[in-house]
């Protein structure tokens, strides 16, 4: 906050630039009238007003930017935070979660970058101009005073119109880019179904809001810039008028002052500089707009759950644990593993399996009951769609322990059935975000072998037999049976062979 005011103050360093230029404009102009000889101060005013003004302008942006983007890390660290590192009780789409992280935080700092160093500047310029006008003219002074006050009572009418515009903008976009990063993820399933074309209406219904919210915000944006123009116009002609007639001696009343060319030039050469601070403030007003419209959305997060204080692992037990999520109960649920063993979670698609692996892992709230508190540090999880970074097949391998040996990834490799990609495509195979070239089997046992690699002691599965042919899911239901004599195991599945395997099976 403390650099948003440094930055400010820059915005009067420039009034005092525009001052010097000003009065070296207006002395050389009266002198030049009077046919007076030429003086170099006039100029050396003139030249240092307007590098003065240059080197405030910058100041200026470097001062917020830097601010801006200190305070968009922050905010974007605790953000991480609440929306990854800790359970909430109400689900957040991953579309939703990126616009909110990245969006808004984005949003953010253009506010503060342009809009607090404006609004500053434009709390106090004017004040300030109109002490300058002064000293030539109190008239002059007068009439930009005057103006003023029915200027903020159309901008605060016209801002607040812009408001509630951008507000519905805002979530307007939200929506299309939570629709559309969530429907991108699935479109392998889109297709699957031929849903393709309600998808795309879903899509163009989300487009055309966001098209009129955008009209709206526009129309608002044009009306405020109307009151501008309108009384920066008027303050200017009025100031032009009177310094023109008083110097005539044409004034329809007594003239209170006696003006000089100087005076008068000075005074007007200065009256734009009344309203630029808030032709600045009016330039950065959507940004302000969205700025605190996009406050809005993050301080409306669900609160996230206070964290259990995790215990040195010595197993697990669930007590009557019963979970909502997402919008349905689940449970409740009572099963035991002790250091070593294999749990299989059971039940039709959609019954929650994976959800009550997520509050094992401290990622869900519990509604009631309990479950041992684990460290994350106690867990590997392999999901049904693990994680896949930009880079290399080794180094999503050793994603969780970055440190392992090449004897470790080999034989990580080797137990979850990988050989044949490695040998044909190597350990250095690039990968994008998506897994682009790998099955879906392949993935799933990339993410199993990572989870392997982390040697942490209590593995949660989801479905990792799925997508394997028949040979590959004995390799892995044996290769679980085997971890499940050092480690303990917990598993999501369908498949009876898994089932048989375990030792004890939680119907959901």
């Amino acid at each position: 906050m403390i650099k948003h005011w440094n930055a400010g103050w820059f915005w009067l360093l420039d009034l005092v630039g525009a001052s010097w230029f000003a009065w070296g404009i207006a002395e050389a102009v009266s002198r030049a009238a009077a046919g007076l000889s030429e003086h170099y101060y006039a100029y050396a005013a003139i030249i240092g007003g307007g590098l003065m003004r240059a080197v405030s302008v910058f100041a200026v942006q470097h001062f917020a930017i830097a601010s801006a983007q200190q305070s968009g890390v922050a905010l974007r660290a605790g953000l991480f935070d609440r929306l990854l590192g800790r359970p909430i009780a109400t689900p957040i789409s991953m579309g939703g979660s990126a616009v909110v992280a990245i969006d808004h935080v984005r949003t953010i700092e253009d506010y503060e970058a342009r809009f607090m160093p404006a609004r500053f500047g434009a709390t106090l310029a004017p004040l300030v101009v109109i002490a300058v006008v002064a000293c030539a003219s109190l008239v002059a002074a007068g009439i930009l005073m005057v103006t003023l006050i029915p200027f903020i009572l159309g901008m605060i009418l016209a801002g607040t119109a812009a408001r509630r515009a951008s507000e519905r903008q805002l979530a307007a976009l939200g929506d299309l880019s939570g629709l559309f990063v969530d429907r991108v993820r699935t479109l392998p399933i889109i297709r699957h179904f031929g849903a393709e074309d309600r998808i795309a209406r879903q899509v163009q219904g989300a487009t055309r809001e966001v098209a009129d919210r955008t009209v709206a915000v526009l129309r608002a944006a044009f009306l405020s810039s109307a009151v501008l123009e309108f009384f920066s116009a008027l303050a200017v002609a009025l100031v032009a008028v009177y310094c023109g007639f008083s110097l005539l001696d044409m004034l329809p009343f007594p003239d209170p002052e006696n003006l000089t060319l100087r005076e008068a030039f000075f005074a007007l050469a200065m009256a734009p500089e009344f309203y630029l601070p808030m032709r600045r403030l009016a330039a950065a007003y959507h940004e302000k707009q969205l700025g605190e419209a996009a406050r809005a959305e993050i301080a409306a997060l669900p609160e996230p759950m206070a964290m259990r204080p995790s215990v040195p692992w010595n197993g697990l037990r669930a007590q009557a644990l019963a979970i909502a999520w997402p919008g349905h109960a689940i449970g409740p649920l009572d099963f035991a593993i002790g250091r070593t063993g294999m749990i299989a979670l059971t039940g039709p698609t959609g019954s929650g399996k994976t959800s009550v692996l997520a509050a094992i892992a401290g990622q869900v709230a519990i509604v009631s009951g309990d479950v041992t508190p684990v460290d994350p540090g106690d867990i590997a999880w392999a999901a049904q769609q693990p994680l896949i970074l930009p880079g290399t097949l080794r180094d999503n391998l050793k994603l969780a322990s970055p440190q392992a040996s090449q004897e470790s990834v080999a034989d990580a490799v080797r137990a979850v059935g990988l050989e044949s990609l490695v040998g044909e495509r190597g350990l250095d195979l690039p990968l994008d975000h998506r897994g682009s070239g790998l099955s879906g089997g392949e993935r799933r046992r990339v993410g199993l072998a990572r989870a392997i690699l982390s040697g942490r002691p209590l593995l949660l599965c989801d479905e990792p037999t799925a997508d394997l042919d028949a040979d590959s899911a004995e390799a892995v239901v044996a290769l679980l049976a085997e971890l499940a004599r050092t480690h303990a195991v917990i598993v999501a599945t369908h498949d009876a062979r898994l089932i048989a395997a375990a030792d004890m099976e939680v119907a959901l």
